[in-house]
């Protein structure tokens, strides 16, 4: 795939996952955006929100304000519903975990080589 098309698609996607709050303010679940990004396993996403949370927190931004926590209520499949923790992700969020996959991903090309 050419790259402009690769952006577009990439852009699209994250787009398309894009929620608006009733002030009006974008934010994405952490949890559409694990599956976005192809991660299977919230245990395994999990810490790469802790990561990037560390890296807001570094950048001295208000961690709150681009991790909000929340709890979801997801349908079962024996019909019953379940809890479970997910984070309204702001765009800046949202940029911390992507760089830091492509951190992780370079580093692990390098140990693979």
């Amino acid at each position: 795939m050419p790259k402009q098309e690769l952006e577009n698609y990439s852009d699209s996607v994250f787009e398309n996952i894009k929620h608006i709050n009733e002030y009006g303010q974008e934010f994405w679940y952490a949890r559409e955006l694990q599956t976005v990004l192809e991660y299977t396993e919230w245990r395994n996403f999990s810490k790469v929100i802790d990561h990037a949370v560390e890296a807001c927190r570094q950048s001295k931004n208000d961690v709150d304000s681009h991790f909000v926590e929340v709890n979801k209520m997801v349908s079962l499949g024996s019909g019953t519903q379940r809890q479970i923790n997910d984070y309204e992700l702001s765009r800046y969020a949202c940029y911390l975990i992507v760089i830091h996959l492509a951190v992780l991903e370079a580093s692990e090309d390098k140990i693979m080589a």
